[in-house]
């Protein structure tokens, strides 16, 4: 009984040590890194040829340093292996700094920085998940392209099921994100995965 309790204790403490390494770390703008976002040159069009050339779609993250509920995010949401596993197989992820100074290119040709992008806009709030369509529509702004927005952090399945929505572009349908969102929770909560106050 002991050698299979400590074989237990064991295999707990090695999974807590393995979501440990798998946290993202803060980079030196201050915002939390994964490893599996995307690195590009923030030139809109061309980060949405690249998702569609791997079978993906763009999504953009606003976030700043010192944001609790980016860290939220990262530490909660994005840490959860069917949201990360998700998102990874079916969007490239940039992330953008709110308040930073990158070179950005919008959709309409303009040069802009991060800071000036998010301005430009109207993102105010972190995070911020912006997605945009499979094609790159000449002569719009990111804004006015974007196929659906997420302000704000949210629970697990508020967040993935945006995504999930994005991706099956429910923003071509009748269905709402809301009432999408909330057939999926009933369909969850009926097959025992929710609880009632979930």
């Amino acid at each position: 009984m002991h050698k299979l309790l400590a074989r237990a204790f064991t295999l707990l403490m090695a999974l807590a040590f393995a979501q440990t390494l798998a946290a993202a770390e803060l980079g030196e703008d201050g915002l939390h890194k994964e490893e599996w976002f995307a690195m590009t040159f923030r030139d809109i069009a061309e980060d949405i040829a690249q998702a569609k050339g791997e079978g993906k779609r763009l999504a953009i993250t606003f976030e700043q340093r010192g944001c609790i509920y980016c860290k939220e995010m990262h530490e909660n949401i994005l840490s959860d292996p069917e949201v990360r596993d998700y998102i990874r197989e079916n969007f490239m992820v940039v992330q953008y700094n709110m308040f930073g100074d990158e070179e950005v290119t919008d959709l309409d040709g303009e040069a802009l920085t991060e800071k000036t992008a998010a301005r430009k806009w109207g993102y105010v709030f972190t995070p911020t998940i912006v997605f945009l369509p499979e094609e790159a529509p000449e002569g719009k702004t990111v804004a006015e392209a974007a196929v659906a927005t997420m302000p704000g952090a949210f629970g697990k399945w508020t967040f993935l099921n945006m995504f999930r929505w994005v991706k099956e572009k429910g923003y071509e349908r009748e269905e709402h994100f809301q009432q999408y969102h909330a057939r999926i929770i009933n369909e969850l909560r009926a097959a025992g995965r929710l609880g009632d106050g979930e």
